[in-house]
């Protein structure tokens, strides 16, 4: 028994190390095979490398030689514009000339001019001149007429206030009735005393009869067809003396004046038409003490400026505008 295991285990030794040796020449045998291919890849990448190397450097020699090329065109294009320029200062030079030849010609052309043209030039002018004033003196002309007729229309207002003035006081004396007309403006001056007791704004009956005398009369005169309508505006003032503060009489002067206006609008023996022209043109307002009534000394007649005063005013303040344009157009030169 126990020789045949030795035998066993003698054969099988051997066996093991040929196993090993196969397989150590399949190993060695791969190594060679991976050494080649690798060898190889070596050889093909230099290879590859030394075609690339001489590719850039053929690339490198025609790129230096369009480089060169390059060079020599910028040169002669330098060279081109050199000369360009050259060329263009001569241009220049010929130009400068010619403008001085121009000037020249124009010169001698004007100097060419003979006496017979500049006198033709002179008549021209003055026939020019003498059209201009010719204009001038026509609407000069115009503005003159212009000027007259409304310095007649103005003499015409003017008298017309005139004629009025003399109409009141003939239609009132012919009425009996005693009151004062001015006779260069036409104011009616009303004594206050008889007209309001002291210190108060509401008419008295004597006043209320007074006023209703005047006024039928005074309207009368004021809007006759030839005459109203020329009248911009009766006016009603009231009046006080410096007793009292400004402010006291300003309200007392105007309350009165505001109960004359206020009477004379509702007038029973007024007609519509006469209601309505009036509505349209009387005011009242009052002055205070700011225009008394002075004595020859100098001092203030308390009673006399104690008053209301009916007045009217013509449409002439337009005239007197419309002629101050006129004369300033013609001061224009």
């Amino acid at each position: 028994m126990i020789s045949s295991r030795k035998k066993r285990t003698r054969h099988r030794q051997p066996d093991n190390k040929s196993y090993w040796t196969s397989f150590s020449d399949m190993l060695s045998s791969v190594l060679l095979v991976i050494m080649l291919a690798l060898v190889f890849s070596i050889y093909q990448y230099y290879s590859q490398l030394d075609i690339k190397t001489k590719e850039l450097d053929a690339q490198k020699s025609e790129l230096n030689r369009t480089q060169l090329i390059l060079a020599s065109q910028q040169t002669e294009l330098d060279k081109s514009r050199v000369a360009l320029m050259g060329k263009e200062e001569e241009l220049a030079s010929i130009q400068i000339q010619l403008d001085k030849q121009e000037n020249d010609l124009f010169a001698a052309q004007t100097a060419l001019l003979t006496q017979e043209e500049e006198q033709a030039l002179l008549q021209l002018q003055l026939a020019s001149q003498q059209d201009a004033l010719s204009s001038q003196e026509i609407r000069l002309g115009a503005m003159q007429e212009l000027m007259n007729a409304q310095q007649t229309q103005l003499d015409d207002l003017l008298g017309l206030r005139t004629e009025i003035v003399q109409e009141l006081s003939a239609s009132l004396s012919a009425a009996h009735l005693a009151a004062k007309v001015d006779p260069s403006t036409g104011d009616i001056m009303l004594d206050s005393q008889l007209m309001f007791d002291t210190g108060r704004n509401q008419l008295s009956f004597a006043g209320q009869q007074q006023l209703a005398s005047l006024i039928p009369v005074y309207l009368e005169v004021l809007m006759r067809p030839e005459y109203i309508d020329y009248v911009a505006e009766i006016i009603v003032e009231g009046h006080t003396d410096s007793k009292g503060s400004y402010i006291f009489n300003l309200e007392l002067s105007q309350d009165r004046a505001l109960s004359v206006a206020t009477f004379c609008l509702e007038l029973p023996m007024l007609s519509s038409i006469q209601r309505s022209l009036l509505t349209d043109i009387l005011t009242a307002k009052g002055r205070s003490y700011s225009d008394p009534i002075k004595n020859p000394d100098g001092s203030e007649n308390m009673d006399a400026s104690r008053r209301v005063e009916i007045k009217f005013r013509l449409k002439d303040t337009e005239m007197i505008q419309r002629m101050n344009e006129i004369l300033t157009q013609v001061r224009e030169p």
